[in-house]
């Protein structure tokens, strides 16, 4: 199966349980992980769009920092893929300084 390259970003409101740890998430249409365990799924080409045919976990590898913004670095155990998210002030402190612990691999 191949991926379509579709918009750049869809606002996509959703709910969800995460599939790492169980806890119940409350999107707002830029949800991308759990803010617990800070686990995410693989399933956007785009932000949003949902067309990814992985759909496997996205392992938080990595902390990354360019200025004031704080990136949650993810890879997927399935296909190896890697990610770039924000980080939000809902996200668990601990995990984020341990992730920051890690050297992000190039």
């Amino acid at each position: 199966m191949v991926n379509v390259v579709t918009s750049k970003f869809k606002r996509t409101v959703e709910n969800f349980v995460c599939e790492h740890c169980g806890v119940q998430v409350t999107g707002n249409g830029y949800t991308n992980h759990c803010p617990k365990c800070l686990w995410s799924k693989h399933v956007d080409i785009n932000p949003g769009d949902r067309a990814n045919y992985c759909h496997d976990l996205m392992q938080p590898i990595g902390i990354e920092k360019h200025g004031d913004t704080t990136n949650v670095v993810h890879k997927c155990v399935k296909c190896g893929f890697t990610k770039h998210n924000k980080s939000t002030s809902e996200d668990n402190f601990e995990t984020i300084l341990r992730l920051s612990q890690n050297p992000v691999p190039n």
